[in-house]
C-alpha cells in the first residue's frame, strides 16, 4: 500500500501517494513491453536469447530494480508508525500464493527454464527481511544497501575475486544468488543482488518520513489516471498480462508464422544469456563460440538442437563443455 501516515502516535487512515502509483504503473507497462519481446522470441520472430542480451538485458534489470525499490518504499509507508500485521500478512500471502502458482504453471508448461525464484519470490523474501529494517534509522538502512551494492561491484568487476561459491550450488540455495552454476530460469531474481534496490527504497522512504517530504510528494498528483489505477492493482496486472500477450502472439504465429532463424545465432545468444547469469560476458562469449565450433566439428550440433541428444546427459557434450571452460578461462 502506498500511503502517507497521518499520525506518528497511532495508526490512522492513510491517503495514497498518486505519483508512486503512477511510477508503479509505468513500471508495469515497461514490464509488459519486455515480456512482449520475450514472447516474440519464443515464437521465433526474434533470435533465441535476444531478450536476455544487450540493451534488453539492461532494460529488464532496470524494470526489476524499479519494482523492488517501490516495494521497499511501500513497506515503510504501509507499516508506519507500527506494523499492521493483518494487512501485511494478507499482502504477503497473496504474493507468496501468486509466486507459487507461477512456479507450478511454468514447471508444468515450460519445464527447463521454469521460474523457481522470480520477481514475486524476491519481493516476498525481501518483504520478510525488510521487517528487520523498519525501525532502523534511514542512514543505517542506506549504508547496508550501499555495502551490498559495493559487494555487487566487487563480484562482477574486480576479477578474479568472486563472492560466488560452489557451496551455494545446491538447488535449495539457488534463491540466495551466490551459486556458481544456478539452473537457468526465464525469470531469475535472487536475493543477492536484488535485495539492494529493495533496501534503497526502504531507506529512502525512511528518509522521506524523517524530513517530512511525503506531503510534498503527495502534491504531484492524486493518481486518478489509468496508469496509476493499474499501479494500484499491480499483482493482478502481473498475473494477467503475460498469458494475454502470449495468447495474442500465438494467434499471430498461426496467421503469419515466423521466418526460420539461423540456429547458430540463436545458440550463441541463448548460451551467452545462460552463462552470463554466473560469469563474465566476455568469457561466456568465448566459451559459447568454442562449444559451437566443437559441436559442429563433431556433428553434434544438429542432434543437440533437435533434442536427439541432451546436453546434461551426453558425455561428448560434457567433455566439450569442460574443454571450452578451460580455454575460455
Amino acid at each position: 500500500m502506498v500511503a502517507i501516515a497521518e499520525s506518528a502516535d497511532a495508526p490512522q487512515k492513510t491517503s495514497r501517494i498518486g505519483i508512486l502509483d503512477t511510477a508503479r504503473g509505468i513500471a508495469l507497462l515497461a514490464m509488459a513491453s519486455y515480456h512482449c519481446t520475450w514472447d516474440f522470441e519464443f515464437f521465433g520472430y526474434l533470435d533465441a536469447g535476444t531478450a536476455e542480451t544487450g540493451w534488453l538485458k539492461v532494460y529488464a534489470r532496470a524494470i526489476a530494480s524499479t519494482f523492488l525499490f517501490l516495494a521497499g518504499f511501500s513497506l515503510v509507508l504501509a507499516n508506519t508508525p507500527e506494523i499492521r500485521w493483518r494487512s501485511y500478512g494478507r499482502r504477503l500471502g497473496m504474493i507468496v500464493a501468486a509466486a507459487l502458482a507461477i512456479s507450478i504453471v511454468t514447471k508444468f508448461f515450460i519445464g527447463p527454464g521454469w521460474i523457481y525464484f522470480g520477481i514475486l519470490h524476491s519481493i516476498a523474501a525481501a518483504s520478510l527481511i525488510g521487517l528487520l529494517f523498519l525501525r532502523l534509522p534511514a542512514f543505517a538502512t542506506l549504508l547496508i544497501a550501499a555495502l551490498l551494492g559495493a559487494g555487487i561491484v566487487v563480484d562482477n568487476v574486480i576479477a578474479p575475486f568472486s563472492l560466488h561459491s560452489a557451496a551455494f550450488d545446491t538447488p535449495w540455495l539457488w534463491w540466495v544468488g551466490l551459486s556458481q552454476a544456478p539452473q537457468q530460469s526465464n525469470d531469475y531474481v535472487p536475493l543477492f543482488p536484488w535485495l539492494t534496490p529493495f533496501l534503497f527504497g526502504l531507506g529512502m522512504a525512511q528518509l522521506a518520513m524523517s524530513f517530512g517530504w511525503l506531503k510534498r510528494l503527495a502534491k504531484f498528483g492524486p493518481g486518478h489516471n489509468l496508469i496509476a489505477r493499474a499501479g494500484r492493482h499491480s499483482l493482478a496486472f502481473y498475473l494477467v498480462h503475460q498469458p494475454l500477450l502470449f495468447g495474442l502472439v500465438y494467434l499471430l504465429s498461426l496467421v503469419a508464422p515466423a521466418p526460420l532463424q539461423d540456429p547458430t545465432v540463436g545458440y550463441i545468444r541463448q548460451c551467452v544469456a545462460s552463462c552470463s547469469q554466473s560469469g563474465d560476458e566476455k568469457m561466456c562469449r568465448s566459451f559459447c563460440q568454442c562449444t559451437l565450433d566443437k559441436l559442429q566439428a563433431q556433428n553434434l550440433f544438429k542432434p543437440l538442437e533437435s533434442g536427439a541428444i541432451k546436453a546434461d546427459s551426453d558425455e561428448r557434450v560434457s567433455r566439450i563443455a569442460i574443454q571450452c571452460t578451460g580455454e575460455a578461462q
